[in-house]
C-alpha cells in the first residue's frame, strides 16, 4: 500500500506474514521483486508481521497496519559512524527526510526508502548546508553517504576553482619529503631534541589466554604493512629526508609483575607507564614506536605502545587496531592473513601534498584563513588562579565528568531540529561558557580534524591530523538558536578549507609570538564519536585504557565522546600551572 505518513514523504510499503514463522530478509526480498517488477513498483519499506489486522468482516484492517520503521536489521549491515564532518552532515539530512533514527557512513540513501521525490528534498537541503548546486543525478550514482560526501566536497573545490589531484605512488629512489606537519615537528626537535611532549602513548588491557608469539607477528607484520612505522627522518643538507627501512627486527619488552603484592604492583605499573610516556625518541633511529608488555596476572596483562607523533595520530591508532584483530586470529589458527593490500604509503601522500598544496591552490586556501581571523583578538583572556609564567608550561591534570541521558538525548534532538551536527551544537554551548568567563564576545576555539578526506589515505597510520580555528562572534545577544546557526556556517567553511596545515597557516599569518601562551587560541575543543570499547579475540579479550600522561597542550581542551549507551561523557584537561583543580569543578558545574 502508498502511505504519506510525513507530509511530502509518500512510499510504497510491503506488509507480509511469513507461512512458517520464518522471514525472508529484505535485500532478498528487493531481489526478488527486482526480477519481476519495475522499479517503480519496487516497495521502499517493508514490514514483517506475525499476522495481518483483521476487520470485522475478516479482510485486512488497512488502517491498522503499523508506520514502517527502518532498522539496521533492515539494512543487513553494521553501522559505521561518519568519519568526517561532510559524511556527518549527510547523514543528518538524510535521517531528517527519511525519518531514520541512525545513519552510517556506508548507507545507501535508496535502501533506506528514499526515491526520486525525496531525493530533491536532500538536493535542497546539500544547497542550504553547503552553499553549493549538486546536480541530482550524483545522488542517484553516489546514493551511500560516503559517496555523496565525496561528490560534495569535489564541487566545494570546483567552487573554489580547484580540482584535486590522484594521490599516486612515486619512486622511492628519489628524496622523500616530509609531510608539512611532519617538518613542524622536526623543526621543533631541533629546537628541543628529545623531547617527549609529542609522544603518543597508547595503553591496552589484554584479558585471557595471550599468545605472546602472536602478538609480536601481528606488530611485525603491521610495521611491515605501513612503511611509515619502519621509517626514521635524516637530515640531508639542512633538510629533512624520509628515510625507509626494507624491515624491522621489532622487540616487544616485557616485564613480569606477578611476584609483587597488589600495591605494589599497580604502583609499578604506573611508574612504568609515565616513563614509557615520558621516555624521548631520536628522531633519526627506527623504528619510532616501541612497546612493552607488563603482565600483571595470570590472565591479565597490559600492553603499553609508544609512538612520535610525527608517524601518528589519534585516527592511526584504530587503524592499528583493526588490523591487529585479524592478524592476531591468523596467527594463532595458523591461517592465511587477508588484510587487503594498500594502494599507497605515506610517503606517496606527503610527495602529493608537497606538489598540490602549492602555489595558487595553497594561497586561495591561505586567503580564505586570513580574511576569517582577521581582527581576532590575540588571546582569550580567562580568569586565571596563579601568575602566568614568563614561558609557557605543559603541566596538566584532567577531570572526568558526564551528561545524564535526558540531557543527552535532549543536545541530540536540538542539533536535529537545527540542521546543525552534535559538534555543533557542543561547540557553541562551550563558546558561551567562554564568553561568560571571560566576557570576550569574539571566542576563537581550536578543534582537531581528522583530515583523512581522502578515501585512500584512510587505511593508513601516519599523522595526517589537522588542526582548525573556529571563530565565532557571540556579539548582538543572540539566542543559542541563532549561535547554533553561527556556528554551523564557521564550521562549514573551516571543513572546506581543511587542507592547509596549520603550521603554514601560522607562518602565513605572520603571528607575534607570546612565549608564555600558544598563537591565534589558547583553548581546545573536539568531539570524539567512537569511545573505547571492547573487541573480543581468540581467547582474549582486548580493551583501550585512557593513558596516565598528565600534560597540557593548551590552557584548557574539552573532549566529549559519545557512548554507545547514548549518553554523552566530558573530560577537561587544563594547566596545573595557571588553573586549581576546584576551579575546573566549577567550570564543569558551569557548562553542564
Amino acid at each position: 500500500m502508498a502511505r504519506e505518513d510525513k507530509p511530502g514523504n509518500k512510499q510504497l510499503v510491503a506488509y507480509a506474514v511469513a507461512e512458517n514463522g520464518t522471514s525472508p530478509s529484505v535485500s532478498e526480498l528487493k531481489n526478488f521483486l527486482k526480477d519481476h517488477l519495475p522499479e517503480y513498483m519496487i516497495p521502499n519499506a517493508f514490514v514483517f508481521l506475525d499476522e495481518f489486522p483483521l476487520n470485522r468482516n475478516g479482510k485486512v484492517d488497512r488502517q491498522a497496519l503499523p508506520v514502517p520503521e527502518i532498522t539496521r536489521a533492515d539494512l543487513e549491515r553494521e553501522y559505521t559512524a561518519p568519519r568526517n564532518p561532510t559524511e556527518e552532515i549527510v547523514a543528518h539530512i538524510f535521517s531528517e527526510v527519511l525519518n531514520v533514527p541512525q545513519v552510517g557512513a556506508l548507507d545507501n540513501f535508496f535502501e533506506l526508502g528514499g526515491h526520486s521525490l525525496i531525493a530533491t528534498q536532500v538536493i535542497s537541503r546539500i544547497r542550504d548546508h553547503f552553499d553549493i548546486e549538486l546536480p541530482l543525478r550524483d545522488l542517484f550514482q553516489s546514493p551511500t553517504v560516503e559517496n555523496l560526501a565525496k561528490a560534495i566536497e569535489t564541487a566545494l573545490l570546483k567552487k573554489d576553482g580547484m580540482e584535486m589531484q590522484p594521490i599516486v605512488p612515486v619512486p622511492r629512489d628519489q628524496a622523500l619529503p616530509l609531510s608539512f606537519a611532519q617538518q613542524r615537528l622536526w623543526f621543533l626537535d631541533q629546537l628541543e631534541p628529545g623531547s617527549p611532549f609529542y609522544n603518543i602513548p597508547n595503553a591496552i588491557r589484554l584479558n585471557g589466554e595471550l599468545d605472546i608469539k602472536a602478538l609480536q607477528a601481528s606488530l611485525n607484520a603491521i610495521i611491515e604493512r605501513h612503511e611509515l612505522l619502519r621509517t626514521a627522518i635524516e637530515t640531508v643538507e639542512g633538510e629533512p629526508r624520509l628515510r625507509i627501512e626494507e624491515s624491522v627486527d621489532f622487540r616487544i619488552a616485557i616485564d613480569d609483575l606477578r611476584p609483587l603484592e597488589e600495591e605494589v604492583r599497580e604502583q609499578e605499573v604506573q611508574r612504568i607507564s609515565v616513563e614509557e610516556a615520558r621516555k624521548p625518541f631520536s628522531l633519526n633511529q627506527c623504528p619510532l614506536m616501541r612497546a612493552r608488555l607488563l603482565h600483571v596476572d595470570e590472565k591479565e596483562y597490559i600492553l603499553l605502545i609508544t609512538m612520535h607523533h610525527i608517524i601518528s595520530d589519534g585516527w592511526s591508532t584504530g587503524v592499528l587496531i583493526r588490523e591487529f584483530v585479524p592478524l592476531y586470529t591468523a596467527f594463532t589458527r595458523n591461517q592465511p592473513i587477508t588484510l587487503p593490500p594498500l594502494k599507497i604509503q605515506y610517503a606517496d601522500f606527503a610527495h602529493w601534498q608537497r606538489s598540490w598544496l602549492s602555489g595558487k591552490v595553497l594561497e586561495e586556501q591561505i586567503e580564505y584563513w586570513r580574511q576569517q581571523l582577521a581582527g581576532a583578538p590575540p588571546y582569550l583572556e580567562l580568569p586565571v588562579d596563579k601568575p602566568r609564567p614568563a614561558v609557557q608550561t605543559y603541566n596538566g591534570a584532567r577531570l572526568s565528568f558526564a551528561l545524564d541521558e535526558d540531557l543527552s538525548e535532549a543536545l541530540k534532538a536540538l542539533t536535529q531540529k537545527e540542521g546543525a551536527t552534535l559538534f555543533m551544537t557542543l561547540l557553541a554551548a562551550y563558546q558561551t561558557l567562554l564568553y561568560r568567563y571571560s566576557n570576550q564576545d569574539d571566542i576563537s576555539v581550536g578543534t582537531p580534524i581528522a583530515n583523512r578526506n581522502r578515501s585512500e589515505i584512510e587505511p593508513l597510520i601516519g599523522f595526517f591530523v589537522n588542526t582548525l580555528v573556529m571563530r565565532t562572534d557571540l556579539s548582538g545577544d543572540p539566542s543559542f538558536r541563532e549561535l547554533i546557526g553561527r556556528v554551523r556556517k564557521t564550521a562549514l567553511g573551516a571543513y572546506a578549507h581543511q587542507d592547509p596545515p596549520f603550521e603554514k597557516l601560522l607562518d602565513s599569518l605572520n603571528i607575534k609570538r607570546d612565549v608564555s601562551r600558544p598563537p591565534l587560541f589558547q583553548t581546545m575543543f573536539a568531539l570524539q564519536n567512537i569511545p573505547r570499547s571492547k573487541v573480543e579475540l581468540p581467547g582474549l579479550t582486548l580493551s583501550q585504557i585512557a593513558p596516565d600522561n598528565p600534560t597540557a597542550k593548551f590552557e584548557i581542551t574539552m573532549e566529549m565522546t559519545e557512548m554507545h549507551d547514548s549518553r554523552l561523557n566530558g573530560m577537561i584537561e587544563y594547566n596545573t600551572d595557571l588553573f586549581e583543580q576546584a576551579t575546573i569543578e566549577r567550570l564543569i558545574d558551569h557548562f553542564k
